[in-house]
Protein backbone atom coordinates (compact mmCIF):
# COMPACT_ATOMS: atom_id res chain seq x y z
CA UNK A 1 0.00 0.00 0.00
CA UNK A 2 1.47 3.61 -1.42
CA UNK A 3 -0.63 5.48 1.74
CA UNK A 4 0.00 8.93 2.63
CA UNK A 5 -0.54 10.43 6.13
CA UNK A 6 -1.10 14.18 6.94
CA UNK A 7 -1.83 16.30 10.10
CA UNK A 8 -4.87 17.87 10.73
CA UNK A 9 -6.18 20.44 13.38
CA UNK A 10 -7.85 18.11 16.00
CA UNK A 11 -9.48 21.58 17.26
CA UNK A 12 -11.82 23.85 15.12
CA UNK A 13 -13.39 26.24 16.94
CA UNK A 14 -14.68 29.57 14.46
CA UNK A 15 -17.55 32.06 16.21
CA UNK A 16 -18.46 34.39 18.60
CA UNK A 17 -17.46 33.87 21.84
CA UNK A 18 -15.21 30.97 21.13
CA UNK A 19 -11.91 32.66 22.97
CA UNK A 20 -13.39 31.26 26.13
CA UNK A 21 -13.87 27.82 25.45
CA UNK A 22 -9.38 27.62 25.20
CA UNK A 23 -9.28 26.32 28.81
CA UNK A 24 -11.82 23.67 27.80
CA UNK A 25 -9.88 22.59 24.47
CA UNK A 26 -6.75 21.97 26.27
CA UNK A 27 -8.31 20.24 28.98
CA UNK A 28 -10.43 17.92 26.52
CA UNK A 29 -7.22 17.27 24.47
CA UNK A 30 -5.16 16.24 27.60
CA UNK A 31 -2.82 19.34 27.94
CA UNK A 32 -3.06 20.46 31.41
CA UNK A 33 0.29 22.57 31.85
CA UNK A 34 0.51 25.54 29.24
CA UNK A 35 2.62 28.40 28.05
CA UNK A 36 0.77 31.66 26.64
CA UNK A 37 2.41 33.25 24.17
CA UNK A 38 0.20 36.93 23.21
CA UNK A 39 0.76 39.62 20.46
CA UNK A 40 1.72 43.07 21.78
CA UNK A 41 -0.24 44.88 23.80
CA UNK A 42 -3.05 41.69 23.61
CA UNK A 43 -2.21 41.12 27.59
CA UNK A 44 -4.24 44.15 28.44
CA UNK A 45 -7.17 43.53 25.98
CA UNK A 46 -7.34 39.48 26.45
CA UNK A 47 -5.62 38.38 28.79
CA UNK A 48 -8.05 38.19 31.97
CA UNK A 49 -10.91 36.15 29.58
CA UNK A 50 -8.08 33.41 28.49
CA UNK A 51 -6.41 32.90 32.12
CA UNK A 52 -10.07 32.57 33.25
CA UNK A 53 -10.99 30.29 31.35
CA UNK A 54 -7.64 28.02 31.75
CA UNK A 55 -8.08 28.88 35.06
CA UNK A 56 -12.23 27.32 35.32
CA UNK A 57 -10.75 24.52 33.16
CA UNK A 58 -7.82 23.19 35.26
CA UNK A 59 -5.07 23.98 32.87
CA UNK A 60 -1.80 25.22 34.78
CA UNK A 61 -0.10 28.13 32.99
CA UNK A 62 4.05 27.80 33.19
CA UNK A 63 4.84 31.29 31.52
CA UNK A 64 2.85 33.84 29.61
CA UNK A 65 4.30 36.86 27.97
CA UNK A 66 4.07 39.26 25.21
CA UNK A 67 6.41 38.04 21.81
CA UNK A 68 7.49 40.81 19.10
CA UNK A 69 10.40 39.31 17.94
CA UNK A 70 10.65 37.10 15.15
CA UNK A 71 14.48 37.09 15.11
CA UNK A 72 14.82 32.76 14.56
CA UNK A 73 17.77 33.55 17.57
CA UNK A 74 15.41 35.06 19.66
CA UNK A 75 12.51 32.11 18.79
CA UNK A 76 15.33 29.54 19.26
CA UNK A 77 16.37 31.04 22.74
CA UNK A 78 13.12 31.54 24.10
CA UNK A 79 11.79 27.80 22.92
CA UNK A 80 14.10 26.35 24.99
CA UNK A 81 13.97 28.37 27.76
CA UNK A 82 10.37 26.61 28.31
CA UNK A 83 9.51 24.38 31.14
CA UNK A 84 10.03 20.68 30.56
CA UNK A 85 7.24 19.52 31.75
CA UNK A 86 5.05 22.54 28.73
CA UNK A 87 2.36 19.90 27.08
CA UNK A 88 0.86 22.83 24.98
CA UNK A 89 1.92 26.36 23.40
CA UNK A 90 -0.89 28.79 22.32
CA UNK A 91 -0.25 31.80 19.93
CA UNK A 92 -2.47 34.61 20.74
CA UNK A 93 -2.41 37.46 18.40
CA UNK A 94 -1.32 38.20 14.96
CA UNK A 95 1.08 36.76 12.28
CA UNK A 96 4.31 37.30 14.19
CA UNK A 97 3.07 35.66 17.48
CA UNK A 98 1.71 32.84 15.88
CA UNK A 99 4.96 32.31 14.17
CA UNK A 100 6.94 32.96 16.65
CA UNK A 101 4.72 30.33 18.94
CA UNK A 102 4.37 27.70 16.66
CA UNK A 103 8.01 27.95 15.33
CA UNK A 104 8.49 27.36 19.36
CA UNK A 105 6.62 24.42 19.52
CA UNK A 106 7.75 22.82 16.29
CA UNK A 107 11.82 23.22 17.84
CA UNK A 108 10.29 21.66 21.01
CA UNK A 109 7.97 18.95 19.54
CA UNK A 110 4.75 19.98 21.46
CA UNK A 111 1.35 20.30 20.40
CA UNK A 112 0.47 24.53 19.04
CA UNK A 113 -2.57 26.33 19.64
CA UNK A 114 -3.12 29.12 16.94
CA UNK A 115 -5.57 31.83 18.09
CA UNK A 116 -5.57 34.73 15.59
CA UNK A 117 -6.77 38.03 16.45
CA UNK A 118 -6.91 39.03 13.26
CA UNK A 119 -7.64 37.62 9.72
CA UNK A 120 -5.21 38.80 7.64
CA UNK A 121 -3.86 36.05 6.04
CA UNK A 122 -3.58 32.05 6.47
CA UNK A 123 -0.49 32.08 8.72
CA UNK A 124 -3.13 30.86 11.27
CA UNK A 125 -3.21 27.28 9.73
CA UNK A 126 -0.49 26.79 8.13
CA UNK A 127 2.76 24.56 8.86
CA UNK A 128 5.42 27.20 8.16
CA UNK A 129 5.98 30.33 10.11
CA UNK A 130 7.69 33.89 8.43
CA UNK A 131 10.78 34.52 10.69
CA UNK A 132 13.76 37.19 10.51
CA UNK A 133 16.57 35.24 9.71
CA UNK A 134 20.07 36.91 8.87
CA UNK A 135 18.23 40.27 8.77
CA UNK A 136 15.88 38.90 6.31
CA UNK A 137 12.85 37.57 6.33
CA UNK A 138 12.40 33.61 5.41
CA UNK A 139 9.86 31.13 5.86
CA UNK A 140 10.73 28.17 7.84
CA UNK A 141 9.12 24.60 8.71
CA UNK A 142 7.01 25.02 11.61
CA UNK A 143 4.39 23.27 13.59
CA UNK A 144 0.79 22.88 12.01
CA UNK A 145 -1.85 23.66 14.45
CA UNK A 146 -2.85 21.28 17.04
CA UNK A 147 -6.21 23.24 17.40
CA UNK A 148 -7.75 27.10 15.91
CA UNK A 149 -9.65 29.18 18.34
CA UNK A 150 -11.09 32.43 15.64
CA UNK A 151 -13.31 33.68 18.10
CA UNK A 152 -15.46 36.44 15.21
CA UNK A 153 -16.17 39.00 17.86
CA UNK A 154 -12.36 39.53 18.78
CA UNK A 155 -11.48 39.55 14.83
CA UNK A 156 -14.28 42.54 14.46
CA UNK A 157 -11.67 44.16 17.15
CA UNK A 158 -8.51 44.52 14.94
CA UNK A 159 -8.35 47.31 12.35
CA UNK A 160 -10.12 46.76 9.15
CA UNK A 161 -7.33 46.39 6.88
CA UNK A 162 -6.67 43.30 8.37
CA UNK A 163 -9.79 42.03 6.88
CA UNK A 164 -9.23 43.36 3.81
CA UNK A 165 -5.74 41.85 4.06
CA UNK A 166 -7.11 38.48 4.68
CA UNK A 167 -9.26 39.20 1.32
CA UNK A 168 -6.41 39.90 -0.53
CA UNK A 169 -5.15 36.35 0.98
CA UNK A 170 -7.88 34.16 0.33
CA UNK A 171 -8.69 35.51 -3.29
CA UNK A 172 -5.19 34.80 -4.40
CA UNK A 173 -5.82 30.74 -4.27
CA UNK A 174 -7.71 31.37 -7.82
CA UNK A 175 -4.16 32.45 -9.41
CA UNK A 176 -2.18 30.07 -7.15
CA UNK A 177 -3.67 27.01 -8.10
CA UNK A 178 -3.64 27.71 -11.72
CA UNK A 179 0.11 28.57 -11.61
CA UNK A 180 0.52 25.53 -10.17
CA UNK A 181 -1.52 23.54 -12.94
CA UNK A 182 0.67 25.66 -15.50
CA UNK A 183 4.03 24.53 -13.94
CA UNK A 184 2.70 20.78 -14.02
CA UNK A 185 2.18 21.11 -17.57
CA UNK A 186 5.88 22.53 -18.08
CA UNK A 187 7.01 19.03 -16.19
CA UNK A 188 8.29 21.24 -13.08
CA UNK A 189 6.29 19.86 -10.45
CA UNK A 190 3.29 17.25 -9.80
CA UNK A 191 -0.04 18.33 -8.52
CA UNK A 192 -1.73 17.14 -5.60
CA UNK A 193 -5.36 16.65 -7.26
CA UNK A 194 -7.14 16.41 -3.67
CA UNK A 195 -4.62 19.87 -2.49
CA UNK A 196 -6.72 21.77 -5.39
CA UNK A 197 -9.57 20.06 -4.72
CA UNK A 198 -9.64 21.59 -1.29
CA UNK A 199 -8.26 24.67 -1.98
CA UNK A 200 -10.69 25.34 -4.95
CA UNK A 201 -13.67 24.19 -2.33
CA UNK A 202 -12.06 27.27 -0.08
CA UNK A 203 -12.27 29.84 -2.41
CA UNK A 204 -14.80 29.21 -4.54
CA UNK A 205 -17.18 28.74 -0.96
CA UNK A 206 -15.88 32.43 0.06
CA UNK A 207 -16.22 34.02 -2.94
CA UNK A 208 -20.05 32.90 -2.89
CA UNK A 209 -21.00 34.14 0.74
CA UNK A 210 -23.61 36.94 0.33
CA UNK A 211 -22.97 39.76 2.70
CA UNK A 212 -23.93 43.38 3.48
CA UNK A 213 -20.64 44.10 5.51
CA UNK A 214 -17.24 42.17 5.48
CA UNK A 215 -17.92 42.64 9.57
CA UNK A 216 -20.55 40.03 9.44
CA UNK A 217 -20.65 36.82 11.15
CA UNK A 218 -21.38 34.59 8.38
CA UNK A 219 -18.69 36.50 6.34
CA UNK A 220 -15.95 36.29 9.05
CA UNK A 221 -16.48 32.63 9.70
CA UNK A 222 -16.47 32.12 5.74
CA UNK A 223 -13.29 33.76 5.79
CA UNK A 224 -11.47 32.01 8.65
CA UNK A 225 -12.82 28.62 7.37
CA UNK A 226 -11.64 29.00 4.27
CA UNK A 227 -8.38 30.19 5.71
CA UNK A 228 -7.96 27.28 7.37
CA UNK A 229 -8.46 25.05 4.52
CA UNK A 230 -6.25 26.29 2.71
CA UNK A 231 -3.80 25.38 5.16
CA UNK A 232 -4.77 22.03 5.16
CA UNK A 233 -4.26 22.15 1.44
CA UNK A 234 -0.50 23.04 1.81
CA UNK A 235 -0.45 20.33 4.18
CA UNK A 236 -1.79 17.31 1.71
CA UNK A 237 0.81 18.71 -1.21
CA UNK A 238 3.49 18.93 0.82
CA UNK A 239 4.46 22.40 0.11
CA UNK A 240 2.72 25.97 -0.19
CA UNK A 241 2.03 25.71 -3.85
CA UNK A 242 -1.95 25.35 -3.38
CA UNK A 243 -1.72 28.86 -2.01
CA UNK A 244 1.22 30.57 -2.97
CA UNK A 245 1.88 31.20 -6.79
CA UNK A 246 3.38 34.81 -8.75
CA UNK A 247 1.20 36.98 -6.87
CA UNK A 248 3.06 35.89 -3.59
CA UNK A 249 6.32 35.90 -5.19
CA UNK A 250 5.71 39.61 -6.16
CA UNK A 251 4.76 40.01 -2.75
CA UNK A 252 7.48 38.54 -1.38
CA UNK A 253 9.73 40.87 -3.65
CA UNK A 254 7.89 43.89 -2.80
CA UNK A 255 8.82 43.00 1.06
CA UNK A 256 12.60 42.86 0.12
CA UNK A 257 12.72 46.04 -1.67
CA UNK A 258 10.76 48.43 0.19
CA UNK A 259 11.67 49.90 3.87
CA UNK A 260 7.64 49.63 4.64
CA UNK A 261 5.87 47.21 2.57
CA UNK A 262 1.90 47.11 2.61
CA UNK A 263 0.39 44.17 4.66
CA UNK A 264 1.15 40.87 2.82
CA UNK A 265 -2.51 40.22 1.65
CA UNK A 266 -2.95 43.28 0.76
CA UNK A 267 0.03 43.22 -1.38
CA UNK A 268 -0.73 39.70 -3.00
CA UNK A 269 -4.32 40.59 -3.52
CA UNK A 270 -3.05 43.55 -5.61
CA UNK A 271 -0.81 40.64 -7.66
CA UNK A 272 -3.63 38.04 -7.61
CA UNK A 273 -6.22 40.60 -9.94
CA UNK A 274 -2.71 41.40 -11.78
CA UNK A 275 -1.77 37.72 -12.60
CA UNK A 276 -5.50 36.67 -13.16
CA UNK A 277 -5.56 39.53 -15.89
CA UNK A 278 -2.21 37.40 -16.97
CA UNK A 279 -3.38 34.01 -17.03
CA UNK A 280 -6.69 34.92 -18.64
CA UNK A 281 -8.46 32.90 -15.73
CA UNK A 282 -11.36 34.76 -13.46
CA UNK A 283 -10.29 38.28 -13.47
CA UNK A 284 -14.30 39.19 -13.39
CA UNK A 285 -14.87 37.38 -10.14
CA UNK A 286 -11.51 38.63 -8.23
CA UNK A 287 -12.74 41.77 -9.64
CA UNK A 288 -16.20 41.88 -8.39
CA UNK A 289 -15.11 40.67 -4.77
CA UNK A 290 -12.68 43.75 -4.32
CA UNK A 291 -15.39 45.98 -5.67
CA UNK A 292 -18.05 44.60 -3.37
CA UNK A 293 -15.81 43.79 0.10
CA UNK A 294 -14.28 47.94 -0.86
CA UNK A 295 -10.89 46.11 -0.89
CA UNK A 296 -10.15 48.34 -4.10
CA UNK A 297 -11.55 50.96 -2.40
CA UNK A 298 -8.72 50.62 0.66
CA UNK A 299 -5.82 50.17 -1.66
CA UNK A 300 -6.57 52.87 -4.03
CA UNK A 301 -5.96 55.21 -0.82
CA UNK A 302 -2.74 54.23 0.20
CA UNK A 303 -0.56 55.85 -1.97
CA UNK A 304 1.07 52.75 -3.96
CA UNK A 305 4.00 53.25 -6.66
CA UNK A 306 3.68 51.38 -10.36
CA UNK A 307 7.22 51.57 -10.60
CA UNK A 308 7.59 49.55 -7.39
CA UNK A 309 5.17 46.59 -8.97
CA UNK A 310 6.99 46.42 -12.07
CA UNK A 311 10.37 46.49 -10.16
CA UNK A 312 8.89 43.52 -8.36
CA UNK A 313 7.89 41.59 -11.27
CA UNK A 314 10.65 41.48 -12.79
CA UNK A 315 12.31 40.35 -9.50
CA UNK A 316 9.65 37.42 -8.96
CA UNK A 317 11.38 34.71 -10.30
CA UNK A 318 14.26 34.70 -8.02
CA UNK A 319 12.25 34.57 -4.91
CA UNK A 320 12.24 30.57 -5.88
CA UNK A 321 14.27 30.38 -9.02
CA UNK A 322 12.91 26.20 -8.12
CA UNK A 323 9.15 27.02 -9.57
CA UNK A 324 7.56 27.97 -12.86
CA UNK A 325 5.13 30.16 -12.66
CA UNK A 326 3.50 32.34 -15.17
CA UNK A 327 6.23 34.63 -14.07
CA UNK A 328 9.31 32.60 -14.91
CA UNK A 329 8.55 33.19 -18.56
CA UNK A 330 9.71 36.65 -19.86
CA UNK A 331 6.91 36.63 -22.21
CA UNK A 332 4.31 36.65 -19.18
CA UNK A 333 6.32 39.24 -17.38
CA UNK A 334 6.39 42.00 -20.13
CA UNK A 335 2.40 41.27 -20.38
CA UNK A 336 2.19 41.86 -16.45
CA UNK A 337 3.89 45.03 -17.41
CA UNK A 338 1.66 46.23 -19.86
CA UNK A 339 -1.32 45.11 -18.03
CA UNK A 340 -0.02 47.08 -14.76
CA UNK A 341 0.16 50.23 -17.10
CA UNK A 342 -3.25 49.83 -19.28
CA UNK A 343 -5.97 48.06 -16.55
CA UNK A 344 -8.66 50.43 -15.70
CA UNK A 345 -8.77 49.15 -12.01
CA UNK A 346 -5.08 49.15 -11.62
CA UNK A 347 -5.06 52.88 -13.15
CA UNK A 348 -7.17 53.83 -9.81
CA UNK A 349 -5.33 51.77 -7.17
CA UNK A 350 -1.38 53.61 -8.86
CA UNK A 351 -3.48 56.78 -9.58
CA UNK A 352 -0.50 58.88 -7.01
CA UNK A 353 2.20 57.18 -9.26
Amino acid sequence: MNGSHIAIPAILKVGKGVLGSIGSCMKAGGMERAVIYFGNGLIDMFGIQVMESLKEAGVTVLEYREVDSIKIEDIVDMAFAIDAKTQVIAGIGGGKVIDAAKYAAYLRKIPFISVPTSASSDGFSSASASLTVNGRRASVPARLAYGIIADTEVIKSAPVKFLYSGIGDMVSKITALYDWIFEEKAGCSVVNDFAVMIAKKAVNSFVRTPFESIQDDLFLRELLDSLAMSGIANEIAGSSAPASGSEHLISHALDKMLEQPQLHGVQVGIATYLMSRVQDHRYKRVNTIFTDTGFWDYVSTLGLKREDYEQAIELAPSIKPSRHTYLHEEKYRQLAREILRGDEMLKKVFRHS
